[in-house]
């Protein structure tokens, strides 16, 4: 009796520790893609409503520049392309989507200010945008103050358009919609004369086929939009490893080449490629 307890013990303590053993496995090579020598996937935000930017298209496929951002990082990460999983972050919630480590970096827009490092860890920049104004071809409006008595679009909850009013153009019409889809057929009907936000956003629905060669840049710098990756707050060790993949691509010409590719259709007039850590005030 005593000799099947102890193997009916010794059998227990070994269930138990393959048990253990597997379940290791899932946390080092799981979803959340926590190593950088790969795993099964990783989970990457980005946006979905994007174009130009990051957009999921009706076939299921993603395309855009923080697409082709994050496709290329995490390659450097050790994931091919079918090993990501592209997750929708929208932006009221990416800081809370890497703390519960729904994915394990976010490439979507998200710029980097004082506010938000509180809360996240950023690598980057890998972009430099500005606050901008889309036009019509033929529109007469080349800088803010001749929106005055204009109509100026952008989305709800958004400051672009309340700044511009408020330091700029005083009588400029706010006109507040959903999304920048709306903002943008408005333009093409006339109902706006203007649209603002980011110029790298509207650089990315101007290049669309169906508004090629209706639309135009102001070409202002109402702002600096340093865009970086963010990370879940204290993982140093992955921002060090996408800085060194962010450098890669600008060196490479990979960077160069998704900006041409993303933006070229829309003749958006990109600032060179920010150094890697240095945040432009």
């Amino acid at each position: 009796m005593k000799l099947r307890k102890v193997s009916a013990a010794a059998a227990t303590a070994l269930v138990l520790a393959l048990t253990a053993t597997a379940c290791g496995s899932d946390d080092g090579d799981g979803d959340s893609g926590s190593g950088s020598s790969g795993g099964s996937t990783i989970k990457v935000g980005i946006k979905y409503d994007q174009p130009g930017l990051g957009l999921k298209k009706p076939d299921g496929s993603f395309s855009g520049f923080d697409v082709d951002v994050a496709t290329y990082v995490a390659k450097e990460l050790g994931y091919k392309p079918d090993q990501i999983e592209f997750v929708e972050t929208k932006s009221a919630d990416r800081e809370n989507a890497l703390a519960r480590g729904d994915v394990k970096f976010i490439a979507a827009t998200y710029s980097i200010t004082d506010e938000r490092k509180q809360k996240v860890d950023f690598a980057g920049p890998y972009l430099l945008a500005h606050q901008d104004l889309l036009v019509k071809a033929d529109s007469d409006i080349t800088k803010a103050t001749d929106l005055n008595g204009k109509k100026l679009c952008s989305v709800t909850g958004s400051t672009s358009a309340q700044n511009v009013h408020d330091t700029i153009a005083p009588k400029a019409q706010l006109k507040q919609y959903g999304g920048y889809s709306e903002c943008i057929a408005g333009l093409q009907s006339g109902a706006v004369d203007a649209v603002t936000t980011d110029d790298s956003i509207l650089a990315g629905f101007a290049a669309q086929d169906q508004y090629k060669g209706q639309f135009k840049l102001a070409g202002l710098k109402l702002s600096n939009e340093n865009y970086g990756i963010g990370v879940k707050k204290g993982d140093t060790a992955t921002v060090n490893k996408i800085n060194s993949a962010l450098e890669k691509m600008v060196s490479d010409g990979a960077w160069e080449k998704a900006v041409t590719d993303n933006f070229g259709p829309a003749n958006y007039k990109n600032e060179p490629a920010p150094k890697i850590g240095n945040i432009v005030k």
